[in-house]
């Protein structure tokens, strides 16, 4: 039996498990070959890759773990790849192990603060994008009501800076903050983190006062998470706009969205 403290890192770890594999990674599965995505991402990592990997942020330094990555890269592996497909999926993985209790849990949190590092660590060669827009638009990102601090948020603002976003918020914002940003700062886009222990009773009511009080009315909302990857008819039916199941295609989904 869990003890109690294990017991309060539970939503944590679920959220790190639940958002970041099906944000980042189901939806590609199934159409990617057919819209020449695969093509972008250039060859994927093996499940040997994710499982050493895991290994590593489990036993050894941050350090290493950058090493790992900068290894890959060196290889010919292209660094979105990476976060998609190589970082999501070994965190998952961890998460996995703290589940079947294979692994203890500070040592879990601990290797997926690693795999924290290790984005932030490549951050600045990741957001060099010679096919970034000149004409910045902006983005809210924040975590839905009662939501946890997401490292798929973390991943998912990466992905928009490269793209030529401005960014505002991110992973722990408050609530009542992003009501506020929403009403005083003009956004092109609202980008909302839902994950798998976040309760959806409230979040109609929520994106609705949002829009109401939102300095650029015509806002566009869009909804990420475990919630609307398998139900995606969700976002709609809670007031967004729209969905998205990994970084990149929130970035895609975005860019439409504010061309209209």
């Amino acid at each position: 039996m869990r003890s109690a403290i294990e017991q309060q890192y539970l939503p944590l770890i679920r959220t790190i498990e639940a958002e970041i594999i099906p944000r980042l990674l189901l939806a590609h599965k199934g159409q990617s070959l057919a819209d020449g995505i695969a093509d972008e991402r250039g060859e994927i990592p093996s499940q040997a890759h994710v499982l050493e990997f895991a290994g590593l942020v489990l036993t050894q330094s941050s350090i290493a773990a950058a090493g790992y990555i900068e290894a890959m890269v060196d290889q010919g592996y292209l660094l979105e790849t990476l976060y998609l497909e190589l970082l999501a999926p070994a965190a998952r993985h961890l998460g996995e192990l703290w589940e079947q209790d294979l692994c203890d849990f500070v040592d879990v949190t601990m290797a997926l603060g690693r795999v924290q590092h290790v984005i932030r660590e490549f951050s600045p060669v990741f957001r060099e994008s010679p096919t970034a827009r000149t004409d910045t638009r902006r983005i809210l990102l924040a975590p839905a009501p009662g939501e946890q601090h997401s490292m798929g948020l973390m991943m998912v603002k990466e992905f928009f800076v490269r793209s030529g976003w401005h960014v505002v918020g991110g992973p722990g914002v408050p609530s009542e903050d992003v009501a506020t940003l929403a009403a005083t700062e003009w956004f092109d886009c609202v980008g909302i983190s839902a994950g798998g222990d976040c309760r959806l009773e409230g979040l109609a009511s929520w994106i609705a006062a949002l829009r109401s009080t939102s300095k650029n009315r015509a806002v566009s909302v869009m909804l990420g998470g475990p919630h609307f990857v398998s139900h995606p008819e969700l976002a709609s039916l809670l007031g967004a706009d729209a969905t998205a199941a990994d970084a990149r295609e929130a970035v895609r989904q975005a860019e439409i969205l504010a061309a209209r």
